[in-house]
C-alpha cells in the first residue's frame, strides 16, 4: 500500500455490471481554520492597531453570525470605550473578556464557550503593536523637533547677518545689537511654541511685531481681525521675512490681508520690482524663504510667490483648512 494514498475498490453498478471506484483515504479535505487563529492573523498582519481591531471584530461577526460586534478597550479613567465595531444590528448581547485588552460585545449569533481562551494570544500581539506605534510616533516627533532646531539655527544665522553687520560699522552699535537680541528671542520663542502646541495667533499682533524693524518710509497696512490657526511666534518670523523681502525689492507700500475659503490664506502684496527683476525680489528671498516654507509646512501650510496683477509681488501663505 502506498504511503501517499490507499486506494479501495468499491463496486459501482452500471447497467447490471459492477465497475470499481477509487476512494483516496489519505488526502482528506483541509480542516477549517479556527476562528481564534483567523483573528490572531488579522491583528498581526494589519497596517495598524485601529485597522487590526476592526478586522478582528469583522472576523468574529462573520464567523459567529452575529449582527454586531464591538471591541471595548479600557480608557484612561478606567471605563471602557469603543475602539472598533462591525455590523449595525441588535440582539442578545454576550461579552467575551480579553483581560487587559477589554472585552468583545457580541450581539446575536452563536458563540463558542471556549472563544475567550482561544483569543488569549491576541493580547501579546496587541501590546506589541501598540508599543511599535508609540515608538514610531515618538520617532516622528523627535525628527520634527530636530528639523525645527536645524531650521531655527539656520534662521538665526541668516537673520543676524544684517543687524550684526550694522553694529560693526555704526558709531553707536547698541540699536543694532538690541535688534539682534530681539530676533534671537523671537526665534527661540517660535521653537518653544511649536513644542507647546499653541496653535492660535492674532494676525494683527503678529503683523505689528513683524513690522517694527522696517524703515519708517515703508507703509504697511493690514486687515487681520481674526485668529489664525498657527502659533504666533512662527507666524511673526514668517511675516518678518516676507516684509523684509518686499522692502529689499524696493516696496514702499505693503498690504496684508487674510481670507477664509475654506482654508486660511494670508496675502502679502507689495509694490516692489516684482519677481521678473533678477536683481530685485529674488535677491532678497534666498535661504529666508526656503526656511519659511519649511516652517509653514510643519503646520500643514504652504508659501508661494506670484506676480501681482497690479505690479509687484504677492506672497500667499496658505494655512490648514478650517474645521467645519
Amino acid at each position: 500500500m502506498s504511503a501517499v494514498a490507499e486506494t479501495v475498490e468499491s463496486p459501482v453498478r452500471t447497467r447490471g455490471r459492477a465497475r470499481p471506484r477509487a476512494l483516496h483515504l489519505a488526502e482528506p479535505l483541509p480542516e477549517r481554520v479556527p476562528l481564534a487563529q483567523e483573528a490572531v492573523v488579522e491583528l498581526a498582519t494589519a497596517d495598524d492597531v485601529v485597522s487590526g481591531t476592526a478586522g478582528v471584530a469583522a472576523v468574529i461577526r462573520r464567523r459567529t453570525g452575529a449582527s454586531r460586534v464591538e471591541w471595548l478597550a479600557p480608557a484612561g479613567d478606567g471605563d471602557l470605550e469603543l475602539v472598533a465595531s462591525a455590523g449595525n444590528g441588535t440582539g442578545r448581547r454576550e461579552d467575551v473578556s480579553l483581560g487587559r485588552g477589554g472585552l468583545l460585545a457580541v450581539y446575536g449569533g452563536r458563540l463558542d464557550p471556549h472563544l475567550a481562551s482561544g483569543l488569549a494570544p491576541l493580547m501579546p500581539i496587541l501590546r506589541r503593536r501598540r508599543a511599535e506605534e508609540r515608538l514610531a510616533q515618538t520617532a516622528v516627533r523627535l525628527a520634527r523637533t530636530n528639523e525645527a532646531l536645524e531650521d531655527y539655527a539656520s534662521l538665526v544665522a541668516h537673520e543676524l547677518k544684517a543687524p550684526l553687520h550694522a553694529a560693526l560699522v555704526a558709531p553707536d552699535p547698541s540699536r543694532s545689537l538690541e535688534q539682534a537680541l530681539d530676533l534671537v528671542e523671537a526665534l527661540l520663542e517660535a521653537a518653544r511654541s511649536e513644542r507647546c502646541g499653541e496653535m492660535l495667533a492674532s494676525g494683527a499682533e503678529c503683523l505689528e511685531a513683524a513690522a517694527r524693524d522696517l524703515p519708517t518710509d515703508v507703509e504697511v497696512t493690514g486687515e487681520l481681525t481674526m485668529m489664525l490657526p498657527v502659533p504666533p511666534e512662527p507666524l511673526r518670523v514668517v511675516l518678518r521675512n516676507l516684509l523684509a523681502n518686499a522692502v529689499s525689492a524696493g516696496a514702499r507700500h505693503i498690504r496684508v490681508t487674510a481670507v477664509q475659503s475654506p482654508s486660511w490664506r494670508l496675502l502679502v502684496d507689495d509694490d516692489g520690482v516684482g519677481l521678473g527683476d533678477a536683481g530685485g525680489y529674488t535677491a532678497g528671498s534666498g535661504v529666508g524663504l526656503c526656511l519659511c516654507r519649511r516652517i509653514v509646512a510643519r503646520f500643514g501650510g504652504g508659501l508661494e510667490l506670484t506676480p501681482h496683477s497690479s505690479g509687484g509681488t504677492r506672497a500667499t501663505l496658505t494655512l490648514r483648512e478650517v474645521p467645519q
